[in-house]
């Protein structure tokens, strides 16, 4: 459901002030800054609106709409995550891809066939198998896709292929091995094929993935999407001995100009020093990286949370999780009234309430919002401003970036989202099955 909502005079002059900035930004972007080199497994990332895309629309979309956008995206996120679910130093740059593609996720370059093919694909740690849109798919949102036919490394695999049974919805139409699933909002159906990947420096020959034959909806990533998550098609998992099933990203604020983050493959250059959280292991969505949340506090206080909202259950899906997918984190209701309540507290009773779609917690005067502290099992992030608040550069209108769990089935689960992960550098250490978050500065 889209949620309605009006503009004022003060949320025009915020659009005003936001497009001012944003095209400041853009005219004084340099080139040289959207095609930086990778580095062995490090891989550059930025978001799916930077200026660096080549497939940023022509026209931007106001700062408002754009946010309202990214929020009623994440509603068809969650339904999908309800649906789930030789080492050397590799670093793939990550940018954010809000100004390139129109889509609420980061994405990284990835190399696919012989000769190689660029694909700007979305980073999803919830989501296993690769797609990406090919030549002939009828839908597809972009006009770069993947001309399979060009490329001699490129192969279907069968209805007899072990791969076949780990795809969601396998057909067997002819002999192609074939499978349709639910993303977000919108669906794909796909032939599950092998081709060489090249993440920075790094061939992946006879990587599975889905080429895209026909899509539905706007939720799919324009590009196509690499699985992160702990399933059996999932990057780690088919490149278990050149990356350990261990990477670590960065991801830099959703409105950076190029490839500043980064996606860090492998064992070898993670960071040290960091504090670590033990991963739980859920059978019926295990493909999702859960988590144990204690407790959330604002500024010094610990918020009164009741216990069963924050509790790990396998059989209904109850629990905590980090996702790359979503833009901002969701609380179930209990858990989320009550840090609402305790940030609004904070703020004071002088400076009045207002909301802006789904966002329930604004401000149209300046405030100073408090910290806000995640504590997990093992350790606690503590979310400075930056992490937990939108607002123009003129500061006429702020909101808590941060909301409650949709009322379906995911209304047990708690999502620590992109927005709230930005300048942190979060290590997936799968194999010793831990996540290290620490605090690390990659916006532009």
């Amino acid at each position: 459901m889209k949620h309605q909502h009006t503009v004022t005079m003060k949320q025009t002059l915020f659009l005003l002030s936001v497009a001012l900035l944003s095209l400041s930004i853009a005219q004084g972007l340099n080139p040289n800054q959207c095609d930086l080199p990778n580095h062995g497994s490090t891989l550059q990332v930025f978001h799916v609106n930077s200026p660096c895309s080549p497939l940023r629309p022509p026209k931007a979309m106001p700062w408002e709409d754009t946010v309202l956008q990214l929020q009623e995206k994440d509603q068809g996120r969650l339904q999908f995550l309800s649906s789930s679910l030789v080492a050397k130093k590799s670093v793939v740059p990550i940018a954010p891809g809000r100004q390139i593609l129109q889509s609420a996720t980061y994405v990284v370059k990835v190399q696919i066939g012989t000769p190689a093919q660029s694909m700007l694909m979305a980073v999803d740690t919830s989501n296993d198998a690769a797609w990406v849109p090919c030549s002939g798919c009828v839908g597809c949102s972009s006009s770069v896709v993947l001309d399979y036919a060009k490329s001699t490394s490129f192969k279907s695999l069968d209805c007899q292929a072990s791969q076949c049974k780990q795809v969601p919805n396998p057909t067997c139409g002819g002999n192609t091995c074939a499978f349709n699933m639910t993303y977000g909002g919108s669906t794909i159906l796909a032939n599950l094929s092998q081709d060489t990947f090249t993440l920075a420096t790094d061939p992946i020959p006879g990587y599975t993935f889905g080429c895209i034959q026909a899509t539905t909806g706007t939720s799919v990533p324009p590009q196509g999407l690499l699985g992160l998550s702990r399933g059996p098609l999932s990057l780690m998992s088919q490149a278990p001995s050149l990356y350990q099933f261990t990477f670590s990203y960065c991801l830099p604020n959703f409105r950076s100009a190029n490839f500043s983050g980064s996606l860090r493959l492998g064992p070898v250059g993670q960071p040290k020093n960091i504090k670590y959280t033990p991963l739980l292991k859920n059978p019926r969505r295990s493909s999702l990286y859960y988590v144990n949340l204690m407790g959330i506090r604002v500024g010094s206080k610990i918020v009164d949370i009741p216990p069963s909202a924050l509790a790990f259950n396998a059989t209904t899906g109850a629990g905590t999780i980090f996702d790359s997918g979503t833009m901002f984190t969701r609380l179930v209701e209990p858990a989320y009234v009550a840090v609402r309540d305790a940030f609004r507290k904070r703020i004071g009773g002088n400076a009045t309430v207002t909301s802006l779609g789904g966002f329930d917690t604004c401000y149209t005067v300046p405030i100073v919002a408090p910290t806000m502290t995640f504590m997990f099992d093992g350790m606690n992030v503590t979310l400075p401003q930056d992490n937990l608040l939108i607002h123009s550069t003129a500061g006429t209108t702020t909101c808590l970036a941060m909301a409650a769990a949709p009322n379906n089935v995911n209304s047990v689960l708690n999502v620590v989202a992109s927005m709230q992960q930005q300048n942190h550098r979060l290590l997936f250490d799968v194999s010793n099955s831990r996540l290290g978050v620490a605090r690390e500065q990659c916006s532009s």
